[in-house]
């Protein structure tokens, strides 16, 4: 089976977001064992959170049609501290 954006799944990770001391925007997911850094430009984070914005606003115009959907929590978000 093939796992893509609307593919549920019940692994738990933890998200950091931060800017890094070489001047870089990082995103950091751990999940068990497993950690992937990504680092990126802040022009490239800007594109990043615009994405986020407008799939947030194309995901409520969905829910308005269909009806409010129970909230799932898949990864938990910690703020502007440093990434590790």
């Amino acid at each position: 089976m093939s796992k893509g954006i609307n593919t549920e799944s019940d692994i738990s990770a933890e998200l950091q977001l931060g800017p890094t001391e070489h001047g870089m925007v990082r995103i950091f997911i751990s999940a068990g064992e497993l950690e992937i850094p990504m680092d990126f430009t802040p022009d490239e984070a800007r594109e990043i959170a615009e994405e986020l914005r407008a799939s947030a606003e194309q995901a409520e115009a969905m829910n308005a049609q269909k009806g409010p959907r129970k909230k799932k929590k898949s990864a938990s978000s910690k703020g502007s501290g440093n990434p590790r």
